[in-house]
């Protein structure tokens, strides 16, 4: 081959070669990380794991309590000493190193890579040998920072886990190593303080042997405290003081489980101060609160199920039970309104309508509607227009037991059932004769063979009116049968409970306002009314017609709030109570007022007839027990 040929193959090749001894100085100046990872602390010597290319690398082991340094990377274009990308591209490769510190350079990078660090003729004395050599070698320097970073961070990490002996020897070795004095000095206060904790954690540990966990400055508890506030980041002491709080968190699960939900927050409360706010508390809270809502649903169920099996006050002791353990429950409130009903209205709510079936022959009773518990002021201010002396004193009565009302009127045509089953012969039929409306005269007057069957006018009643010329005795017979052939409490009302049945929670003179009503509201004497031979009423409400001269079929006109038809206008009504002059010495509660042997009774609410006056909600009459009018009928009430 010609030299020329020889010669130019040789220049290629150095150049080359050049260039990679450049890109490798490149790559070891600016990013060491790409070419050798950085140790953390060493694991035991000759352990080593594979690499994906088949030689042996040193294991690196992970330890707590590393620095909070961040490292801050230098610029892309100039290194830390302020060497930029550009100089020491005009520098060239770095100077060859000579054969021994180039075979140093190679023995530390083994025993670096081995774990062999801190002892003479280890890795960072090889690498301060080639230093010495060559105080510019880049490699050196970067894997002396790297190692003394490493060991600042295993200077920490034995003193998080109160390795004495083996902090002190790290912190000799980074000592020796670049740092910063403030890092350095950071460093020696932790050691220090290492030192002086450390007889106050072996105190506790020995406390804790002896049982004495809590109670006094002679406890663990105490002692941990006292580290803390010399070391408040010790990682020894809070351990100590988590293993402390975990036997208050234990005893509190333990003693929820057992249904002890007062014992459980007593010790939940005790333990709050040891960690305050620790995750463990917590979560231990939330575990106690689920077993509290779990077992008060499982308790308030149990409710459910006696209050289904009609055994109200086991129902109302496990629902207080419930409250107790989870006040929170969800359906605490919905079941609180159903033991008030059961209470209140053997389960049913206010407004339902019920119809109950006879037992023991077939048919059933009116239907009736249940009426809210409450109370109201009973009787007329001396003030109101239409006053009597027998509407006082006002006072106030509660109505405490539920009860329901008939939703209308008894029909001629229920009474009529009633007469033929039971075989009854009323009143009007014993003595003869009724009170009936003579349209030539425009009075009511007693005419013989009048009776239940006939209208107000004496013509043949029809089954959907309501019945009239029914004494009191009558009504009461009628109660009566019902109660024997449906088991239930049926009964007239009281005077109380149709007067507050009439209002409805209405406090003025009439239940809908003071003054003529502004719509059709019932059956009452309007001055548009005209009879069949086009007479007027001498008293009425202005502006006001309903169509009828006379008592309409019940429930042709809308129910008052409490779910009521006809309950004012149509009939009258006959009451339970015998007649008393006023309300001196009458019940404070919406029970009857009633003498043994008493003749006269109450007849209470506006007829299809009755003066505007006679149709105030405080409106009350008498009658014998035995009287028969075309004006006057009655209701049913029961108890629940």
């Amino acid at each position: 081959m010609p030299r020329t040929e020889v010669t130019r193959k040789q220049h290629t090749w150095g150049g080359a070669a050049g260039m990679v001894v450049l890109g490798l100085a490149l790559l070891y100046r600016f990013f060491p990380d790409l070419l050798q990872l950085q140790p953390l602390e060493p694991a035991p010597r000759g352990a080593s794991v594979a690499t994906p290319g088949g030689t042996r690398a040193t294991t690196w082991t992970a330890v707590e309590g590393g620095s909070d340094a961040a490292a801050t990377p230098a610029e892309p274009d100039a290194d830390a000493d302020g060497t930029s990308l550009i100089d020491a591209i005009r520098m060239g490769p770095p100077a060859p190193l000579g054969k021994e510190t180039a075979a140093l350079l190679a023995k530390a990078r083994k025993a670096e890579g081995a774990g062999a660090l801190l002892e003479p003729g280890e890795a960072i004395a090889l690498y301060q040998q080639v230093l010495a050599a060559a105080p510019t070698n880049v490699e050196a320097q970067m894997a002396l920072e790297r190692i003394g970073g490493a060991t600042r961070d295993w200077t920490l990490a034995a003193v998080s886990r109160g390795d004495e002996k083996a902090a002190q020897r790290y912190l000799a070795a980074y000592e020796k190593l670049p740092h910063s004095d403030q890092e350095l000095d950071a460093v020696r206060q932790r050691v220090a303080l290492l030192h002086e904790v450390l007889p106050l954690l072996g105190r506790a540990a020995a406390l804790l042997k002896q049982g004495k966990v809590e109670g006094g400055n002679d406890s663990a508890l105490a002692v941990y405290r006292q580290v803390l506030k010399l070391d408040p980041a010790n990682v020894l002491a809070d351990a100590g003081l988590a293993g402390i709080e975990r036997r208050h968190l234990d005893r509190a699960l333990a003693q929820a489980a057992q249904d002890d939900f007062a014992g459980a927050d007593a010790t939940l409360a005790a333990a709050a101060s040891i960690r305050p706010g620790s995750q463990a508390m917590l979560e231990t809270h939330t575990r106690v609160d689920d077993l509290r809502r779990q077992r008060a649903a499982s308790v308030l169920a149990q409710a459910r199920s006696a209050l289904d099996a009609g055994n109200a006050d086991l129902a109302e002791e496990l629902a207080r039970r419930a409250q107790e353990t989870s006040p929170d429950l969800a359906g605490l409130d919905e079941f609180a309104q159903r033991l008030r009903n059961a209470r209140l209205y053997a389960s049913y709510t206010p407004g339902q309508v019920l119809r109950d079936r006879f037992i023991d022959i077939s048919g059933s009773a009116p239907a009736i509607v249940v009426i809210p518990t409450g109370e109201f002021v009973m009787g007329s201010p001396a003030d109101e227009e239409g006053h009597l002396d027998s509407e006082q004193p006002q006072r106030r009565v509660h109505i405490r037991n539920g009860f329901a009302l008939g939703q209308g009127e008894v029909t001629v045509g229920q009474f009529r059932a009633f007469v033929a089953a039971a075989g009854y012969v009323s009143d009007a039929e014993r003595l003869g004769n009724a009170a009936t409306y003579d349209e030539g005269s425009g009075r009511m007057n007693e005419r013989r063979g009048m009776s239940w069957r006939n209208a107000y006018d004496g013509s043949r009643a029809r089954d959907d009116l309501p019945v009239v010329n029914v004494s009191w005795n009558d009504a009461a017979a009628y109660v009566r049968w019902l109660a024997q052939h449906t088991g239930k409490r049926y009964r007239l009302p009281s005077e109380a409970e149709f007067e507050y049945a009439l209002r409805a929670g209405s406090n003025t003179r009439y239940p809908w306002g003071d003054g003529s009503p502004d719509k059709v509201l019932g059956n009452l004497t309007g001055e548009g009314d005209r009879s069949p031979s086009k007479r007027a009423w001498a008293h009425f409400f202005p502006r006001y017609s309903d169509g009828y001269w006379g008592p309409a079929p019940v429930g042709k006109f809308a129910p008052n709030a409490y779910g009521l038809l006809d309950i004012d206008g149509n009939v009258s009504e006959w009451v339970e109570d015998c007649w008393h002059d006023n309300y001196t010495r009458a019940p404070r509660d919406s029970s009857a007022w009633i003498n043994p042997g008493c003749e006269r009774r109450v007849v209470r609410g506006g007829s299809w007839g009755s003066d505007p006056l006679q149709v105030r909600s405080a409106f009350r009459i008498s009658a014998p027990a035995d009287a028969r009018n075309a004006r006057v009928g009655f209701r049913v009430a029961r108890d629940l």
